[in-house]
């Protein structure tokens, strides 16, 4: 339609018949409901008077619409968080389906259920359902939904419809799914394959490796400085191992830009208290940032040492909000943290004399939450366990400024997740919070546990390829 408005020549009849959008005026909405009203209270009789419920109350509750071409309301659904009174754990439901009796055959109604499917993921959902009028069942199959069980609403048949969200399994097979293939062949320290970092053989040396996407440190030298010491101090703090110093490998196109960076770089290292003891500058060629980190543990935590029927514990930091430019997708809890607050954290698996904890407060498998979000972190733990794993979604830990779907596929600042037995104590973490959300099971992924007792498939199976960890302490 942009290509036909530039040629002046437009033509009113090649304009789509309507157009789907949200309806946001109260015209709109008394539109839509006048039309909902005429569909089942007074043409399918299936509500006495009114079909006004608590959904229509929900300041959450949104309203999609499609208008013909002269601005009529010809159909409209609604979608909201499934509980009108409580929070949004990312489970979202659509009802109230309705298209004008002149405009069935327009598909209209597979357009406005296309719009609530994207709205709903745009929102955050990781579940998205909707009772369905059985003679509706193969339409909404056609559109990508899969049936869940029959039910009666109303006195009349209808299905439970569910439409399935990816989002967790695209981020996991994204960022970890190549790495079984690629690493074949590799040498490893068994027991801790895919581990944060790795015991040095011969030594109670504990060393990790991280780099910073380029893009990234083009975009923001001084973040990416920052974050090169907190994603390596946190790989160490994974493995119980007290951090001894870090070396630094730049690349940057001229001084100025290599400042900024190790700006970055020298803030955090104070902040934590690691501090840099080499590494390489070369200036004159792209952006290019990685670190390595080095750290003491006489018995490190292994990332695949846990068991099904161990509890999963999240141990995160919820204070901040979402960093300027990566909303969504770098939650940043760490940059207004004091240094005392920042080494609490990282320092959870250490005791005071710098050895790994024992007995009951150290866990059995630990890893912090890398770039594969919340779920996918999850997913590694328990394959390298040799196992799957299950998380209670309303049990996790979040803040009230993100969704669900972008909490469990972000990077959290500080956010690591245990396994141990259910009556072992919780991390203590300085400012961060810590609970119970989760167990370790027989099989192999992850699967999301809802209040209602229903599950749904985030991960159906091995996230990185690279198995169970041989000899971490779990499955071998």
């Amino acid at each position: 339609m942009d290509v036909l408005a530039l040629m002046s020549g437009a033509r009113a009849d090649l304009a789509p018949p309507f157009e789907v959008s949200q309806a946001e005026d109260a015209a709109a909405i008394a539109a839509y409901r006048g039309l909902r009203r005429r569909v089942f209270v007074d043409e399918q009789e299936l509500f006495g008077g009114d079909d006004r419920d608590d959904f229509d109350e929900d300041p959450r509750t949104v309203v999609l619409v499609a208008r013909d071409r002269s601005g009529s309301v010809v159909g409209g659904v609604r979608l909201s968080p499934f509980d009108p009174g409580g929070p949004d754990i990312g489970w979202w439901f659509g009802s109230r389906l309705a298209v004008a009796r002149g405009s069935r055959g327009d598909a209209v109604g597979p357009a406005l259920i296309r719009a609530a499917c994207a709205h709903a993921e745009a929102a955050g959902a990781l579940r998205f359902e909707a009772t369905v009028q059985a003679g509706n069942e193969r339409m909404f199959r056609r559109l990508g939904w899969t049936a869940v069980r029959p039910l009666t609403v109303a006195g009349t048949p209808h299905v439970l419809m569910r439409w399935p969200i990816g989002r967790l399994a695209v981020l996991a097979s994204a960022s970890k799914g190549p790495l079984g293939p690629l690493l074949a062949g590799l040498t490893g320290v068994p027991g801790f394959v895919g581990d944060d970092g790795v015991p040095v053989p011969g030594s109670d040396l504990v060393a990790a490796c991280d780099a910073i996407v380029p893009s990234m440190v083009e975009r923001d030298p001084e973040w990416a400085g920052w974050c090169s010491v907190l994603v390596n101090v946190n790989d160490l703090a994974a493995m119980g191992a007290a951090p001894v110093g870090l070396l630094d490998a730049l690349g940057a196109r001229d001084a100025s830009f290599a400042a900024r960076v190790l700006s970055g770089l020298r803030r955090a290292s104070l902040a934590y208290g690691i501090p840099v003891l080499g590494g390489h500058t070369q200036l004159g060629v792209p952006a290019a940032l990685s670190v390595t980190a080095l750290g003491r543990a006489a018995a490190p935590v292994p990332g695949g040492g846990g068991l099904a029927g161990q509890s999963v514990r999240l141990t995160v930091d919820l204070g901040g909000g979402w960093r300027p430019g990566y909303t969504g997708r770098q939650w940043d809890s760490t940059s207004t943290r004091s240094g005392a607050e920042l080494r609490a954290m990282t320092g959870c698996l250490i005791s005071g004399d710098g050895a790994g904890l024992a007995g009951g407060a150290r866990p059995a498998a630990a890893k912090d939450v890398s770039m594969a979000g919340i779920a996918g972190t999850l997913g590694m733990l328990a394959e390298a366990s040799g196992c799957g794993a299950v998380l209670d979604v309303a049990a996790v830990p979040r803040p009230a400024e993100a969704t669900m779907g972008d909490w469990l596929t972000c990077f959290p600042g500080f956010g690591m997740l245990t396994a141990a037995p259910s009556d072992a104590p919780a991390l203590a973490a300085g400012p961060a919070v810590s609970a119970a959300c989760g167990s370790l099971v027989p099989g192999a992924g992850v699967r999301l546990r809802w209040p209602d007792g229903e599950e749904t498939v985030a991960l159906d199976g091995d996230v990185t390829g690279l198995g169970p960890a041989t000899g971490a302490g779990g499955p071998t």
